[in-house]
């Protein structure tokens, strides 16, 4: 049974997915600007991040004949948080992911992930190769820098509230100038939207459940969790169909040395690296859109 529209603006519909285990899902449903010219795009955000990432990305995706869907994944935005921290992992993600295809009656779409999202896209390879029909991958692979790691590690979590907009344009600056050391202000003030929400009490917070940080919890010995080997489920992906990386090039997670490794395992790979941006492209850069809109030229 299809969602049906809970929520209308100029662009989207705002669905609702019932996960196999009970939770709402969010899903912004963007409308193919007519006539279609390929499948759907699905756009899964990042760690802490929300459907908000794409919100310039999405329309433009939209008007070029592509339904475009980008999802609060469980924990974060609008969706449920889940009462057990440890379902919030990429083969959980990745059921729910299945479950709002169905739902939506998407039987192949291609797909753009974000960091944890593209984590979710090669998953979803391992379980369902036959939903992908092409994939770009957003700063992450198989192979990921430990320095970004546990970068990403020493902020996860940390979710206080702040006071304005001003306070929260400045938390995410501070954690996040690393990766765009040439933006402005204006550049932060849109990056404070996307990530916090404003409670009704007038408050400002990070807009996901501070739990989801189980996942870089230390291990008794103190020593980061190592991550699984995921070679076997990117050539999966790579299996289903074309992929395109686009690398930050001053990314601290996705090193040139990691996309050489996604090279090895995929002779066709396709990537872009976008000048003076580390992790994790918003994907509206000039470079990255470009890379982008050429490969959906190029699939299905």
């Amino acid at each position: 049974m299809s969602a049906a529209p809970e929520l209308r603006n100029e662009r989207f519909a705002e669905r609702t997915v019932r996960t196999a285990d009970g939770l709402s899902i969010r899903v912004r449903d963007y409308p193919a600007i007519e006539p279609a010219t390929g499948l759907p795009v699905f756009c899964l955000h990042g760690l802490t991040r929300n459907s908000k990432d794409f919100e310039l990305v999405a329309p433009r995706i939209a008007a070029l004949g592509r339904r475009t869907l980008a999802w609060d994944t469980r924990g974060r935005g609008a969706s449920d948080r889940d009462a057990d921290p440890a379902r919030y992992n990429p083969m959980v993600y990745a059921q729910d992911l299945i479950a709002a295809l169905d739902e939506m009656a998407v039987e192949r779409a291609v797909f753009i992930g974000t960091s944890m999202g593209g984590l979710i896209t090669m998953t979803l390879a391992a379980l369902a190769p036959q939903r992908i029909a092409a994939a770009v991958l957003n700063d992450v692979g198989p192979v990921l820098d430990p320095a970004g790691l546990a970068r990403i590690g020493g902020y996860v979590g940390a979710t206080g509230k702040v006071a304005t907009w001003e306070e929260a344009a400045e938390r995410v600056r501070g954690v996040n100038a690393v990766a765009f050391p040439h933006a402005d202000q204006d550049f932060w003030a849109r990056f404070a939207r996307r990530v916090f929400r404003q409670n009704p009490d007038g408050s400002i917070e990070l807009d996901y459940d501070p739990a989801i940080s189980l996942a870089f919890k230390p291990t008794e010995d103190g020593a980061a969790p190592a991550p699984p080997d995921m070679k076997p489920i990117f050539q999966a992906l790579a299996a289903a169909g074309p992929v395109l990386v686009v690398r930050g090039a001053v990314s601290d997670l996705l090193a040139p040395e990691g996309v050489l490794a996604m090279r090895a395992l995929d002779e066709d790979l396709e990537s872009v690296e976008v000048p003076n941006v580390g992790h994790a492209p918003t994907l509206e850069e000039p470079a990255a859109w470009d890379a982008v809109l050429n490969f959906l030229a190029r699939v299905p």
